[in-house]
């Protein structure tokens, strides 16, 4: 739907300026005169329909980032907790937003909002900034008209979900630039340096120890078979994502992960600590439990994790309890079931669940530091043995050539 820039007069005569949406100008300014603003200019703006072919690309560089979902949230709690009604609220988020695409969803929203509809039901309309968590959030909140408590916590989940994936992101950021940089020097080795010595090697008319054939035969790969190791790397990519798309594929790479030594630490403490911190989220907003573990168990990536809370769900729909199912798979440590169990007996779920999602993120915090702290030598290590091989290679066919020439 198109979205226009007003200016205008409201009753008093004041100047007022803002965004409004509609099929066209004669509609949009029907809108503002409903609104009781007489408007002086209208120019359209832009569009929220799906993009073409052509403007998909553009819209990858103007999509709704979490952090700025995070900061209009708790703008808009703000804004709600001292009594401004919802519409003014919106209007007064839409008109300070810097993401261009979020303020046009927000333009639109406030609209929706305006004619009726609930807030829930109008950011619903965009899945593509607003999640299936979220909006079940403040449909909650709405309901108990606790809309502002309600976004708080959304604001507050959703900064602790920023810092964790900022977490993750940093502490991988220097393994794999040196990573990059190492595999850099080692092919400019194997493209460069190695074919002017193999000049040597040639004249040498005699038999070249294995480890420098070896090598050899990579350089010589790398110069003239380029192409066919590019696309050996396409092929193995699209099979392997074509296998990781399947149920059956995703499911067997979700179970190594979770095997792999640090990794699949990582991976499990990551899950446990989205799952109590979403539900527990949920609860305190609201969301009757049922639904909050419909929810919960799309925001856990690990297909295997992923099913222990369905098998939960089911287990709670019989009236059993969530802990015995979660025990059961293996999946979860015996700390997090046992503290759940003392949660739904004790009728502090919710706090319980809290807990959990603290001590996970400051483990999550830890294993991260000490990670990258082991990461680094290993780089350095590894880089040093690729090129200790090379100059090994190097080096053997001329130590036998003087052993030679001595005796």
């Amino acid at each position: 739907m198109p979205v226009f820039d007003y200016k205008g007069l409201d009753n008093s005569g004041k100047n007022v300026k803002g965004k409004i949406d509609g099929d066209n100008l004669k509609i949009a300014r029907a809108k503002l005169r409903r609104q009781n603003i007489f408007p002086i200019e209208l120019i359209e703006k832009a569009t929220l329909e799906k993009p073409t072919q052509v403007g998909r690309f553009t819209k990858f560089f103007k999509r709704v980032k979490i952090t700025d979902i995070s900061i209009m949230t708790r703008q808009l709690a703000t804004l709600i907790k001292a009594n401004i009604p919802l519409v003014e609220a919106l209007i007064a988020i839409s008109d300070q937003l810097e993401n261009e695409r979020l303020k046009l969803i927000m333009t639109e929203v406030r609209e929706q909002v305006n004619e009726g509809s609930s807030l829930a039901t109008a950011l619903g309309k965009h899945p593509e900034a607003f999640s299936n968590l979220y909006i079940n959030m403040v449909k909650a909140g709405e309901t108990a008209g606790t809309l502002d408590t309600v976004l708080l916590r959304l604001a507050e989940f959703t900064e602790s979900s920023v810092k964790l994936r900022n977490k993750v992101t940093g502490a991988m950021m220097y393994p794999l630039l040196m990573t990059l940089v190492g595999a850099a020097i080692i092919t400019g080795l194997f493209i460069f340096v190695i074919p002017q010595i193999t000049q040597i090697f040639s004249e040498m008319e005699q038999a070249l120890p294995l480890i420098t054939r070896i090598v050899i035969g990579i350089s010589d790969a790398l110069r003239y078979y380029w192409y066919l190791v590019i696309l050996g790397i396409f092929i193995f990519y699209t099979l392997f994502k074509k296998f990781s798309a399947t149920e059956k594929g995703k499911r067997r790479i979700d179970a190594t992960l979770l095997k792999l030594p640090i990794v699949g630490k990582m991976v499990r403490m990551i899950s446990v600590s989205r799952f109590t911190s979403t539900l527990s989220t949920l609860l305190k907003g609201g969301v009757p439990l049922l639904a909050a573990m419909d929810i919960v168990k799309n925001v856990v990536d690990n297909t295997l994790i992923r099913e222990a809370l369905i098998k939960a769900k089911e287990n709670i729909t019989e009236g059993q309890s969530i802990a015995q199912p979660l025990r059961e798979s293996g999946e979860f440590p015996a700390m997090v079931t046992h503290m759940i169990s003392i949660g739904e007996k004790t009728g502090e779920l919710e706090s319980m669940l809290n807990t959990i999602a603290d001590a996970y993120d400051n483990e999550v915090e830890t294993t991260i530091t000490a990670l990258t702290q082991l990461l680094e030598p290993i780089m350095i290590l590894l880089m040093g043995l690729g090129v200790g091989i090379i100059v090994m290679a190097v080096l053997l066919p001329i130590l036998n050539l003087n052993n030679i020439a001595s005796s």
